[in-house]
């Protein structure tokens, strides 16, 4: 099938015509599109060269010695018997977590060969970056990728034109109700297909959820399967074991107790590595106090969400027949499923050079607990954002933070159309990534 955009496309252009441009590491989970990516990317250049380390591991004998960057092109030349020449080639560095060399010849790229385009990527990096925590500081860029976004979704079905009225409506200015309604039908269908590149291309090839699901089912066998990569005292069936307590906490605290029949310290060990192989992402607590939202938090009050709705749907075992012809949010949004799309919308929309957290605000108090779903910044403004069906008088907690932190307003986002009730907001589910961008 043929390449399908990304919005991280873009990026890529900008950065090749950046003139002060660094080396570019590429990072994010598995299979979320990053050797696709770059090898389109590289199709904007004359010569186009791919080290992959994991498919000849014998490369990795071309990085020993001093990295001397020009002779390694020399190298690298001849062994592809293709020119590396500054502004004529991209060298790409994929599966470089499996060559520590290369990894650290990053940062002589940038100091004694600045001219040539070097892009790096791989899968479980950031184990081997943990290894090398001072490589390349201030001498390589990162970007972020995840899995498609809803908006890379709707393009690649071919509803540019239905997505700029989304971008152009607000709480002031609602999208038509029969544009509102078939963003709807392609929402359900996302949370279910998610956003894994292999899962989008299947459904847009034969528009069958059923395939869908195999390739699903197929992606979460991939991803158990490294488990055996990422440490050896942390076996693979506590993180099997993590990663299932973790879809079925969604949307609430992560308790360690429940997670599995072990020690804490191993649970969190699980968890941690989770979470550097890009499956598994934290919402921490935050005091709200001020900006940035970071500066309190409670690493010990936290919630985790899943990489891509779709392996969530398939891994919690959902009737995909009740999200698909639901009205109903309570439905649509089982196992807290729109909770889960929400925070990785915000996520895929904020800068790619930015490792983003995600935050939520909560009060725990003897008959008074409060919660809001997300927190985010808005210039210099701390916003709460709730996952609601209901309208404004059921927003307890939402009315609570704007009163006690004097905020300005709230975002309410769920099936409705975009309107506005006093101070709350609402941004319908499919849009709420757009309150990054605007």
């Amino acid at each position: 099938m043929s390449y399908l955009k990304r919005t991280i496309d873009n990026v890529l252009i900008d950065w090749k015509n950046d003139s002060d441009r660094k080396p570019l590491l590429i990072r994010g989970a598995r299979q979320v599109g990053k050797t696709s990516t770059i090898e389109q990317f590289g199709k904007n250049f004359e010569y186009f060269v791919t080290v992959n380390f994991e498919k000849d591991k014998k490369l990795c004998a071309l990085f020993d010695g001093d990295l001397d960057v020009r002779e390694i092109c020399l190298r690298l030349s001849v062994h592809f018997k293709k020119p590396i020449e500054q502004g004529k080639t991209l060298l790409f560095f994929d599966e470089i977590q499996t060559c520590t060399n290369a990894i650290r010849s990053l940062r002589y790229f940038y100091e004694d060969y600045p001219e040539l385009h070097v892009i790096a990527a791989g899968s479980l990096l950031e184990f081997a970056l943990e290894e090398l925590p001072v490589f390349g500081v201030g001498r390589v860029d990162s970007l972020l990728m995840y899995p498609f976004s809803f908006q890379e979704f709707m393009l690649s079905c071919g509803e540019e034109l239905l997505w700029n009225e989304v971008c152009k409506s607000s709480p002031e200015k609602p999208l038509l109700s029969v544009f509102h309604d078939k963003c709807l039908e392609y929402l359900k269908k996302y949370l279910i297909i998610g956003g894994m590149p292999a899962a989008v291309s299947i459904f847009l090839k034969y528009n069958d959820i059923l395939r869908v699901q195999k390739t699903l089912d197929s992606l979460i066998q991939s991803f158990q399967n490294d488990f055996a990569k990422y440490k050896k005292k942390v076996p693979a069936l506590l993180l099997r074991e993590v990663l299932s307590s973790v879809v079925k906490q969604s949307g609430g605290k992560f308790i360690y107790s429940k997670a599995a029949d072990t020690s804490g310290h191993n649970i969190k060990q699980a968890l941690n590595m989770l979470i550097m192989a890009g499956l598994v992402i934290p919402i921490v607590s935050s005091s709200a106090n001020g900006i940035p939202l970071g500066a309190e938090t409670n690493y010990k009050k936290c919630k985790m969400l899943l990489l891509d709705t779709g392996i969530f749907q398939r891994l919690l075992g959902l009737q995909l027949s009740e999200i698909l012809f639901a009205d109903d949010f309570d439905v649509v949004n089982k196992g807290a499923i729109a909770e889960q799309f929400t925070g990785l919308e915000l996520l895929k929309n904020s800068s790619p050079y930015i490792a983003e957290n995600l935050y939520f605000w909560t009060r725990e108090k003897e008959k008074s607990h409060a919660e809001v779903d997300y927190l985010i910044q808005q210039n210099e403004l701390i916003v709460p954002v709730e996952v609601k069906s209901g309208k404004s008088g059921k927003m307890q907690s939402m009315h609570l933070f704007i009163n006690e932190k004097q905020a300005k307003y709230g975002i309410r986002t769920s099936l409705e159309n975009f309107c506005q009730y006093d101070k709350i907001k609402v941004i319908p589910l499919y849009a709420i990534g757009n309150v990054i961008t605007k």
